[in-house]
């Protein structure tokens, strides 16, 4: 069934409240924020080694070696959080820094300190640690060794994980293995762009696919077995999502096979039959016969390793920025967000001229969101979902961010749209980011932050926007 946003009837929100459990985030990343790259005994990611290696290819030429200061700045950062009255954080563990050769046979005292340090200082402020695993930063070591193409990526990210969870797991109570798979897999090999910066289209990302798959299982079991009795915490996976509609009337079924390849990481997981999405796999099995290949390009999933990974999530997290029309692929393709199959598929993704455009691929749609999270529950029941990203991006450093107010209102209204009209069990939206940080290609050059950085100054000062205050007064009141 291809479902329409205009099957979603659109109302205003105002004076409506969140349910009176759901929950306001706010979310950084170890590599965006933390700085300190080099530290004790905190070893290279794959990010440290990109940045230094490949300045060109971040639009300002920097890195992530002292960014927000975080590392240091902790204690102000909780402030902040404190201040705009957030029930939650997320940020993710930096595996380099928590385990210096990536196994986990040293783990650091200092790297330890530093986690213990901001979970204890949030909890003593009443604001919930969300803590995500794996945000992009691979330990450079590992990477020497095959990284995310190495099938023993899974033992390597269960043994991290057993550690995390053995000396954080008596506060963390809700935990993300991997952030965004289809940016760490798709984004990644398809493009060769970000770190590692190897060029491997449907084929190293589709081998990363497998392994992040089996690692993330592997972690979810040892959690599952080891911890959840004593702790009581819950384990997910978060998944970025575009919302995707039909360019045209034709494009109908093309626009189904689209959203299933969005799901190439969720069906696994949560769907009853588990394994890849039939559709997807089918084409590109296909594809993979047609070109020469002995077996498909996108591996297989044993019957043992489909009930392995069937079932190996307490909640769905969800990241979502923006929409696209899909239509059929022609010669002037061009991908704003790509994926694993984009090309097995011969897709188009485009914006559509009525939607206003922020920064680069950022085009503004607010009922993709609650579109997409219908689609979520139409596909795999009802599951609980958190929306573990969501955000506006500028190339300016106001501090009287209207466009990034606007977007946030007319996102929230939709999430609630989705959970008092819909029934969508949504419990909790992050807003993404605290801080202004490292993004990635675009260095500082893209400011998400609720909060300034000054990043000219040695001290990382940081000043709210009125964006900040505007959520503050969202959570404040449980209301828009």
């Amino acid at each position: 069934m291809v479902m329409k946003i205009s099957a979603l009837t659109l109302s205003s929100c105002s004076g409506k409240k969140f349910p009176p459990d759901f929950k306001f985030g706010a979310a950084t990343a170890a590599y965006q924020v933390e700085g300190a790259w080099n530290v004790s005994d905190k070893a290279a990611s794959i990010w440290d080694t990109f940045t230094h290696n490949n300045p060109t290819m971040i639009a300002d030429g920097s890195s992530g070696d002292v960014a927000c200061d975080s590392y240091n700045l902790w204690e102000t950062d909780i402030q902040l959080a404190k201040d705009m009255g957030l029930h939650f954080y997320r940020f993710s563990i930096s595996w380099p820094r928590l385990l210096p050769n990536g196994f986990a046979n040293k783990i650091s005292e200092d790297g330890t300190r530093y986690y213990n340090n901001l979970i204890d200082g949030l909890l003593a402020n009443g604001i919930e640690p969300l803590v995500t695993l794996y945000h992009w930063d691979l330990p450079q070591n590992l990477q020497d060794l095959g990284g995310m193409t190495n099938p023993l990526l899974a033992e390597w990210f269960g043994a991290y994980s057993r550690v995390a969870f053995t000396l954080f797991g008596d506060r963390v109570k809700t935990w993300a293995t991997f952030n965004e798979p289809v940016s760490i897999c798709g984004l990644t090999y398809e493009t060769g762009y970000i770190a590692p910066g190897i060029y491997s289209p449907g084929i190293g990302s589709y081998i990363c696919a497998k392994n992040l798959m089996m690692a993330h299982a592997t972690s979810y079991r040892i959690y599952d077995k080891e911890f959840r009795a004593k702790y009581n915490g819950k384990v997910g996976i978060v998944n970025n999502h575009v919302w995707y509609a039909p360019y045209s009337s034709e494009y109908e079924d093309l626009t189904y096979l689209a959203r299933q390849l969005g799901f190439i990481y969720s069906h696994p997981i949560y769907s009853k039959t588990g394994g890849w999405p039939p559709s997807v796999e089918g084409i590109i099995a296909k594809n993979s016969e047609e070109e020469g290949y002995p077996t498909s390009r996108l591996p297989k999933f044993t019957a043992e390793e489909i009930e392995f990974v069937k079932g190996t999530a307490d909640y769905y997290g969800m990241n979502l920025y923006t929409s696209r029309l899909v239509r059929e692929a022609n010669n002037s393709t061009f991908f704003l967000w790509p994926t694993n199959g984009d090309l097995d598929l011969n897709l188009d993704l485009l914006a559509d001229p009525s939607w206003e455009v922020g920064l680069d691929w950022l085009v503004i749609h607010p009922p993709g969101i609650r579109a997409q999270l219908n689609l979520i529950r139409e596909e795999f029941g009802d599951v609980e979902i958190i929306v573990t990203e969501n955000g506006f991006s500028t190339s300016s450093d106001e501090l009287d961010d209207v466009t990034r107010i606007q977007y946030l209102r007319d996102y929230l209204e939709q999430v609630l749209l989705a959970i008092t009209e819909d029934g969508v069990n949504v419990t909790g939206y992050t807003a993404w980011s605290l801080l202004d940080n490292f993004e990635w290609n675009s260095g500082y050059t893209s400011k998400f932050g609720l909060v300034r950085v000054n990043f000219t100054d040695p001290f990382r000062s940081r000043t709210p926007r009125a964006s900040a205050e505007y959520y503050a007064d969202v959570i404040r009141h449980h209301s828009l």
